[in-house]
């Protein structure tokens, strides 16, 4: 891998909404904390017409809404740092425009590509075309990569074409998230976890992906998506594989890229059954009525807005446990969190005390709140001639507790730096993309044989009952 810092990082769909509510956010917290290089420019690049004053405004209204107060501490020493130059990916001129805006970097020049996925190829020709793809450039690429394995594979040869994979960067902000890392640390950094780590003491394993908003802004990109591909694709399956993956070497990129993408390719083929769809109605959510899919999309659509899948990972160390998957939009809260719940002990030594064991369970939450909770049996204190109370209690690692010294970040911050410093880890390699595509696109191969439509569940709710069927069937209750 090529080693630098680059001291330059140009952005484009710099006027995104992504920018306004991420990115420079993230990129002014950096910099206040004095994480970025004191000469580094920060170029951004936008089919809006505009010039570098008007773009400072643009940011400065940005941070404003999106930067807590208490982190704007260099607004004006990062609003310095920004210029702006317009571009429309279709004229291949315009690139002759930016390169000269950029000029030549010193150290490196990082790009992040924040664009629609029709924009990816015309963009990549350009910056090939225009000089800005040399050796000492890397690129960040923001999903959508392709609607499917085969359109995956256009983008991804199309990026390859300008640079060598060890210069991209493909993103997926859940990785930049503190727990979604600690997951590592959890499993690779205590004794405690990794013999119990496998199917002789884990039961099943339930990944959550909830939130209670709708279409909101992302109406056209959503409907030609749906949750399987906006969600399971890319998020849910890169926590699935930190989960399930064996202990790397050591933590670098190629080793845990190396251990996650064997997960990837050990997910056995989900039958139709095992996956419930559906698509939300007008409801509830935190008592405000809401409108049903097709109101706030204005026309009659089949794409599902919530999914549950049951499925297995293939190999020796969890051959037979069950990992159930469900994320939807409209759902009574929002939150992401991984439950591992463990099998019960095989004899309980209490019983003709009346006393009955419970499972241990480990919850991580990931958002809203960043906590790990483990579950553990422990006696009820006080005098019982009869019995013997137990009860289930959590031992509990919550971070703005542990860790009330440090700031709670936006996960861009953690990929932003790396991308200008040139760490892969916590990024996607275009083998494990094409895993997660070829898994998704056997699913909906599935759905179109069966003729599968989504099932309706009112907003507010936990989605279809066959969603909380398909758990109950083996015994399992979702957690909430």
């Amino acid at each position: 891998m090529t080693q630098f810092t680059s001291d330059r990082l140009l952005l484009f769909g710099a006027t995104g909404d992504l920018s306004r509510r991420m990115l420079l956010p993230s990129l002014c917290a950096l910099d206040a904390e004095g994480l970025l290089a004191p000469d580094i420019e920060i170029i951004g690049t936008a089919r809006s017409d505009m010039d570098d004053q008007g773009f400072r405004n643009f940011a400065r209204e940005s941070l404003e809404q999106f930067l807590p107060a208490q982190r704007r501490g260099g607004m004006a020493q990062f609003l310095n740092r920004l210029t702006y130059q317009p571009l429309d990916a279709n004229e291949i001129d315009h690139f002759t425009a930016l390169a000269e805006k950029v000029g030549t970097p010193k150290q490196g020049l990082s790009i992040f590509l924040s664009t629609a996925p029709s924009l990816f190829e015309p963009t990549i020709h350009g910056l090939e075309k225009s000089g800005l793809a040399g050796e000492n450039v890397r690129i960040g690429l923001e999903k959508p990569l392709g609607i499917d394995l085969a359109s995956s594979k256009v983008i991804n040869d199309a990026v390859a074409h300008a640079f060598p994979e060890d210069r991209i960067f493909r993103i997926d902000h859940y990785l930049g998230k503190e727990t979604v890392q600690n997951i590592l640390a959890l499993r690779f950094a205590n004794l405690m976890f990794e013999p119990l780590w496998n199917a002789a003491h884990i039961d099943h394993v339930q990944i959550t992906v909830a939130e209670t908003v709708g279409l909101e802004s992302r109406v056209a990109y959503y409907d030609d998506s749906g949750a399987l591909r906006d969600m399971v694709q890319n998020h849910m399956l890169q926590l699935l594989a930190l989960v399930a993956m064996e202990p790397p070497v050591s933590y670098n990129a190629t080793s845990i890229r190396n251990e996650k993408v064997k997960v990837l390719h050990s997910l056995r083929k989900v039958k139709p059954e095992e996956t419930v769809t559906g698509q939300y109605r007008a409801g509830a959510i935190g008592g405000k009525a809401v409108p049903g899919y097709d109101e706030e999309l204005g026309k009659d659509s089949d794409t599902e807005t919530f999914v549950a899948i049951k499925g297995y990972v293939d190999n020796w160390r969890w051959q037979g446990v069950p990992f159930y998957m469900r994320t939807g939009k409209r759902l009574p809260k929002r939150c992401t969190e991984i439950i591992v719940q463990f099998r019960d002990v095989p004899h309980s030594i209490f019983h003709g005390r009346g006393a009955k064991t419970v499972p241990n369970r480990l919850v991580i939450g990931i958002q809203p709140e960043e906590n790990i909770t483990l579950s553990l049996m422990a006696k009820v204190p006080g005098l019982d001639r009869d019995g013997y109370g137990l009860r289930s209690v959590p031992l509990a690692i919550l971070t703005p507790d542990a860790f009330a010294d440090h700031q709670r970040r936006i996960a861009y911050e953690r990929l932003l730096l790396d991308l200008i410093e040139g760490d892969q880890t916590l990024f996607v390699r275009r083998d494990e993309v094409e895993a997660q595509w070829e898994w998704i696109d056997a699913i909906r191969a599935g759905w179109m044989e069966q003729a599968q439509t989504p099932k309706t569940y009112t907003a507010g709710s936990w989605g279809p009952s066959a969603a909380i069927a398909l758990a109950e069937r083996d015994g399992v209750t979702w957690h909430e």
